[in-house]
C-alpha cells in the first residue's frame, strides 16, 4: 500500500490528530521505506517532508549494520514483521546529522506498532520515537530532569542492551538450528503442531507449509508407517524414542512418485516447569546414502564370495595384520580342513616343512611394506600329497589409503613345475634327442615313401583287379552253364574244367593284388588261433613235406584275435611255404601264439598302430637267414629272390597289406646263419569266439523268390542272371542304381537285391540300397565286388551287417550266399492250411483285378480255402457288385482301366462301412490304407500263403456266414 492510498483510507480528523501530536511519528513499509511522517518527526530529525518520503530509513539516517544501534533497530523491526506484535526500544543510541551536517550522538526511546494489510499480515510499522538525549545525559542545569529520571533511563539502556544480546543469541540459535546438518523440528501439544523446522528437515519431507499445522495434517503421506504412533508414545510416556535405519516412504514433491528413505532419529519429549510434557524435539540423520552404500557393499561382497567359490583356485582374505578372515570352499576341500582350522597356528601345517620358514619370512616383509605378496610353496592335499602352488596376495586400502584387508589366491602349478623340470632335463639332453629325432624322421620318411609307393601300386592294381574280376566272372558264368549242357562222357568237360582252374588261378592273383594294396574287403571276427592251427595241421604238413618238423607253441591263456579267418590262413600258409623254401625242404618250423600288450614306447615310429592288446603269431625257421639289404625289401610287391617262374613276389606283400588293413603289422627279424622270424601282430578281440556255422548239405540250394540283379557290365550281368535263373529264381536286371529304382517302382520290391559295388552314375550302390530300405527296412542286399576301394569299407573292414560276395564266384558260392540271405530275412506271416480254411470258409470276397492271369490265380487260391468270390475288372463293375450285394472283403489292384483302386476303396467303404480292404500292389505304401481302418497292403509278387495271412489278419477274424442264395443262383464267378 502506497502512502497516498494509506492516507486516503484514514479520516481527515485522524490525520490532523497525528499531525498535531507533539510526539514524532513515521510510517515505514517492509523495506523500511518512509511513506508518511508528521511535523514533530520532521522537526526532531531536522528534515523536510519531501526529503523523507520515499527514502529508506537506514539510508537517510546511515548506520553500520554491525553497530549496536544498527542491530538494535533492525532486530526490533524484524520482530514486529515476524510476530505482528508491538515492540519497544526503551533506549537506543542512534547518531543523526544535524542542520549543519555534523553527526551528533543522540539517544531515543521508540515504539514500533504493526499495521496489518488486507491479508492480516504486517504490512507497515508505525514508529513513535522520543529524543531522550538530555534525560540520558542528566546535566545539572536549570530545568534538567531529576536524578530519578536519569536512573530510569540508564536502567532502560541496560534492558535494551540485554534485549539486544537476547536477540543476538536468538538469531545465532536460529542460524545454527537452520544450518545444522541434522534435521530438527519442535512439535508442541498432543497433536504435535510444528513450531520450528530447519532446512534439513524440509529436505527430508520436501518443501511444505508446516509451521502451525499438526503432523497428521502436514505429513499425511506417512500415515500407516507407525510414526504418528511413536510420537504419541513419546508424548504420553515422556520417554524418548530412538530408531536407527528406520524406513520411511514420503512424497517430497506433488505429482512425483514416493521415495523410500532410511533415517536415524530420536523423539525427545520437552517438559515445562512442573514436569509436564509440552512438546517433542525431533532430531536425526538421513542415512539413505549410507544404507544404499552398505547394500552395495554387501552385494559386492556376495559377488566376490560367489566368484571366489566358483574359481578353480583357492581364494582367501586376511585382516591388515595377516590373520585369516575368510577361506573359500576349494581350500577346505583341497586341504581336508574344517571351518575354523585356518584361524590359529595350525594353518601352517598345510605348508611343506621345507617351505615354511621362507614363506613366513616373505609374508612378514609384505605385511610390513604393505606391498603385493607372491611366493611358490608346496601345500598338502587331503590325501597327504604335496603339490606346488603359486601363492599371491594383494593389499586392499580404503579411500584414505589405510590398509584394511589382504585378498589372496593359491593356484596349482604342480604340472607346470613338473613340465619345467622336464623341459630343463630335455634341454640338457637336447643333442641326443635331436639325433634320435633325426633318425626317427628318416624312418618316417622311409615309411612314407613306402606307403606312397604301396598306394600308387595299389591304385593301379586295384583298378586292374576290378576289370580282371569282371572278365573272370563272365567267363565263370559261361563255363558253368556250358558245363551243365555237356554229357558226363563229353571230352569237352576236361577242357572246361582246365579253363575253370585257370579262372581260379586268376582269381587268386587278383586277390593278392587287392591284399597287398589293402583294398580287399575283410570280414573280421573273433578267432581262436589255437583252433585254427589245429585245423590247418594237415594242410601245413602236406605243404611243407616230411622233411620239415612243425612245432606249435600256443598257451591256454591265448587271447582271441580279431581278423579275417581266410586271410590269416592264407598268410600262415604263405609264410610256411617261404620258410620251407628257405630251408630247402629240411629243418624245423616253429609256430607260436602269444599275448602282447603294446605301449606307445613299444610302437615308437609306427603311426599306423594304436597302443593296446594284440595277439602275436610267430613263424620261425632254421634256414640260412636273410642279409639286411634283402630284409629291407621282402615286403615290397613283386620283389622275390626265387628264380623266374617260381614266384610272383606278392606273397609277403600280401601278408603285409593284410596285417596293416587289419590294424596290426608284420615284422621280420633275420641275420645270415641265424634263421628267420616273421611276427604277425593282430588286434585282440574283446568278444567271445562264436562257433563255426554248419556246412551247407546241399551244394546248390535253390528257390523261387523274386531277385533284382544290378550290374553295369553287360556280359557279367547276363552270365550272373543265367546262373540265378538256373537255380529257379525269378530274376529282374538293371544296368545301374537309377534303373534299379525304376524297376522297383514299376514292378514292386524284390525279396533280395544283388548289386555290384562299383557302379557308374551319381547314385552309388550303397545309396540305392539305403533308398530301397526306407520302405522295406529288412530288405536283404548282397554286394558283389572284385575291388571295393572303400565303397563298403570302414577302416579297412566291411561295415557291420554288410554282406559281400567276391568276384569271381562260382555258382555254388552264389547259390549258398543267396539262400543264406533269403533264409535269414524276415518272412511274411503264413497261415496253416487248416487255419486258413477255417478263417476263410464262407468269406465273401470281391476281387477287382484287370490282369486275367493274376485274377485267375487269386480266385483259385481263395476257392481252395472255402471263400466265395466275385470278380471285376474295372471300378464301375466293382461298384455295381457292391450296390447289388454284400461282401466281407474287397481285394483290389491300384491301377485299374477306369480309375484308381484307392478311390474304389473309399466309395466301397461308404456303401459298406464294415468292409475289410486289401490293396494288392507293387507299392510299399498306399495313402488310403493309412487313412482307412482295417486295411492291409499286400505287396506283389506274393504267394498263396501271403494272401491267406492277409485275410487272417483282417477284422472280424470269423466272418458272418452268408445266407443261402445271397450271391444269386449262379454262385461264384
Amino acid at each position: 500500500m502506497c502512502a497516498i492510498c494509506y492516507c486516503s483510507e484514514m479520516s481527515f480528523d485522524f490525520e490532523k490528530l497525528f499531525q498535531a501530536a507533539p510526539s514524532p511519528f513515521v510510517l515505514l513499509d517492509r523495506d523500511l521505506r518512509m511513506v508518511w511522517t508528521n511535523e514533530a518527526y520532521q522537526n526532531v530529525t531536522g528534515r523536510t517532508r519531501e526529503s523523507l518520503i520515499g527514502r529508506v530509513m537506514t539510508e537517510e539516517f546511515p548506520s553500520d549494520p554491525d553497530s549496536v544501534h544498527g542491530r538494535m533497530l533492525r532486530a526490533s523491526f524484524k520482530r514486529v514483521f515476524a510476530s505482528g506484535a508491538t515492540d519497544h526500544l526503551p533506549l537506543i543510541p542512534y547518531p543523526i546529522a544535524g542542520a549543519d551536517g555534523e553527526i551528533e550522538e543522540r539517544y531515543w526511546s521508540a515504539t514500533h506498532t504493526p499495521i496489518p494489510g488486507a491479508d492480516g499480515a504486517t504490512e507497515f510499522v508505525l514508529q513513535n520515537t522520543h529524543d531522550v538525549t538530555d534525560l540520558y545525559r542528566s546535566q545539572p542545569e536549570v530545568g534538567a530532569p531529576s536524578a530519578e529520571h536519569a536512573d530510569l533511563v540508564r536502567r532502560a539502556e541496560v534492558i535494551t542492551r540485554q534485549n539486544l544480546e537476547l536477540d543476538t543469541a536468538t538469531d545465532f540459535f536460529q542460524s545454527v538450528f537452520h544450518q545444522a546438518p541434522t534435521f530438527m523440528a519442535i512439535l508442541t501439544g498432543p497433536d504435535h503442531v510444528f513450531r520450528i523446522v530447519n532446512r534439513a528437515y524440509l529436505k527430508v519431507v520436501g518443501e511444505r507449509d508446516l509451521i502451525g499445522r499438526p503432523v497428521r495434517e502436514a505429513l499425511p503421506d506417512i500415515e500407516g508407517q507407525g510414526f504418528y504412533e511413536l510420537l504419541d508414545q513419546a508424548f504420553t510416556t515422556g520417554e524418548a524414542v530412538t530408531l536407527r535405519g528406520a524406513a520411511i516412504t514420503v512424497q517430497r514433491d506433488s505429482g512425483t512418485p514416493s521415495q523410500e528413505l532410511f533415517l536415524d532419529f530420536v523423539y525427545q519429549p520437552l517438559f515445562d516447569a512442573e514436569g509436564e510434557t509440552t512438546g517433542i524435539f525431533v532430531q536425526g540423520h538421513d542415512v539413505t546414502a549410507q544404507r544404499i552404500a552398505e547394500t552395495h557393499l554387501r552385494e559386492a561382497e556376495e559377488r566376490f564370495r560367489t566368484m571366489a567359490q566358483t574359481m578353480p583356485a583357492h581364494v582367501w582374505t586376511t585382516g591388515p595384520e595377516g590373520g585369516f578372515e575368510w577361506v573359500s570352499d576349494q581350500l577346505y576341500a583341497y586341504s581336508g580342513r574344517s571351518v575354523g582350522d585356518f584361524d590359529g597356528a595350525g594353518r601352517g601345517d598345510v605348508l611343506h616343512s621345507e617351505d615354511r620358514a621362507r614363506v613366513r619370512s616373505e609374508w612378514r616383509r609384505a605385511l610390513e611394506a604393505g606391498q603385493a605378496y607372491e611366493a611358490e610353496a608346496r601345500l598338502r592335499r587331503a590325501d597327504g600329497v604335496y603339490r606346488w602352488h603359486l601363492v599371491r596376495a594383494t593389499p586392499i586400502c580404503d579411500a584414505a589409503g589405510k590398509l584394511v584387508r589382504w585378498v589372496g589366491t593359491n593356484v596349482d602349478i604342480d604340472d607346470q613345475k613338473t613340465g619345467a623340470e622336464a623341459l630343463a632335463d630335455l634341454n640338457a639332453t637336447l643333442e641326443d634327442r635331436v639325433e634320435r629325432r633325426n633318425r626317427e624322421l628318416e624312418d618316417v620318411h622311409a615309411r612314407l615313401r613306402q606307403s606312397q609307393k604301396m598306394e600308387a601300386i595299389g591304385n593301379l592294381s586295384g583298378g586292374i583287379a576290378h576289370d580282371f574280376n569282371n572278365l573272370l566272372q563272365a567267363i565263370t558264368g559261361s563255363l558253368t552253364l556250358a558245363l551243365r549242357d555237356l554229357p558226363e562222357a563229353s571230352p569237352a568237360r576236361g577242357r572246361i574244367d582246365a579253363a575253370m582252374r585257370s579262372v581260379d588261378r586268376g582269381a587268386a592273383l587278383s586277390s593278392q593284388l587287392l591284399a597287398f594294396s589293402r583294398q580287399q574287403p575283410l570280414q573280421p571276427r573273433a578267432l581262436d588261433l589255437r583252433d585254427m592251427l589245429a585245423g590247418m595241421a594237415g594242410i601245413l604238413q602236406s605243404a611243407l613235406g616230411d622233411g620239415v618238423e612243425i612245432v606249435v607253441e600256443a598257451g591256454e591263456d591265448a587271447w582271441p584275435a580279431f581278423a579275417d579267418a581266410a586271410n590269416i590262413e592264407n598268410a600262415l600258409l604263405n609264410l610256411a611255404v617261404n620258410a620251407r623254401d628257405a630251408m630247402e625242404g629240411r629243418g624245423r618250423l616253429r609256430i607260436a601264439v602269444a599275448n602282447r600288450s603294446m605301449t606307445r614306447a613299444d610302437l615308437a615310429g609306427d603311426d599306423e598302430m594304436a597302443p593296446g592288446d594284440y595277439v602275436e603269431l610267430c613263424v620261425a625257421d632254421t634256414g640260412p637267414g636273410i642279409p639286411a639289404e634283402v630284409a629291407e625289401k621282402v615286403f615290397d610287391p613283386f620283389f622275390t629272390t626265387k628264380p623266374v617262374g617260381k614266384g610272383t613276389g606278392l606273397g609277403l606283400a600280401t601278408v603285409y597289406g593284410f596285417a596293416r588293413q587289419s590294424g596290426g603289422r608284420v615284422t621280420i627279424d633275420s641275420a645270415p646263419g641265424e634263421g628267420t622270424v616273421v611276427s604277425l601282430l593282430l588286434p585282440r578281440s574283446r568278444q567271445a569266439v562264436a562257433p563255426d556255422a554248419p556246412a551247407q548239405p546241399d551244394p546248390l540250394p535253390r528257390g523261387r523268390e523274386s531277385l533284382l540283379l544290378v550290374e553295369d557290365d553287360a556280359e557279367v550281368r547276363e552270365a550272373s542272371a543265367a546262373l540265378l535263373a538256373d537255380l529257379g529264381y525269378i530274376v529282374r536286371t538293371a544296368p545301374d542304381p537309377h534303373a534299379a529304382l525304376s524297376v522297383v517302382e514299376d514292378m514292386g520290391a524284390p525279396e533280395l537285391v544283388i548289386t555290384d559295388v562299383v557302379m557308374p552314375g551319381a547314385l552309388s550302390s550303397r545309396e540305392m540300397a539305403d533308398r530301397l530300405r526306407r520302405d522295406r527296412p529288412h530288405l536283404p542286399v548282397l554286394f558283389v565286388t572284385g575291388y571295393s576301394r572303400d565303397a563298403m569299407l570302414h577302416d579297412g573292414r566291411l561295415e557291420d551287417a554288410v554282406q559281400v560276395l567276391l568276384k569271381p564266384f562260382t555258382q555254388e558260392r552264389l547259390a549258398a550266399k543267396v539262400r543264406e540271405l533269403l533264409d535269414a530275412a524276415p518272412r511274411p506271416a503264413t497261415v496253416a492250411p487248416e487255419v486258413a480254411a477255417d478263417v476263410q470258409a464262407g468269406l465273401r470276397v470281391l476281387l477287382c483285378e484287370d490282369d486275367a492271369l493274376i485274377a485267375m490265380s487269386m480266385t483259385e487260391a481263395l476257392h481252395e480255402s472255402g471263400a466265395e468270390v466275385r470278380q471285376a475288372k474295372t471300378v464301375a463293375q466293382a461298384l455295381a457288385h457292391l450296390q447289388a450285394e454284400s461282401f466281407d472283403v474287397l481285394v483290389t489292384d491300384l491301377g485299374l482301366p477306369d480309375g484308381s483302386g484307392e478311390d474304389l476303396a473309399i466309395q466301397a467303404r461308404t456303401l459298406h462301412p464294415t468292409l475289410s480292404l486289401i490293396f494288392a500292389t507293387g507299392r510299399e505304401h498306399v495313402a488310403a490304407a493309412e487313412r482307412l481302418e482295417n486295411s492291409i497292403v499286400l505287396r506283389k509278387p506274393f504267394g498263396d500263403d501271403a494272401l491267406h495271412a492277409a485275410l487272417a489278419n483282417l477284422r472280424p477274424a470269423v466272418p458272418v456266414r452268408p445266407e443261402p442264395g445271397m450271391f444269386g443262383a449262379a454262385g461264384s464267378a
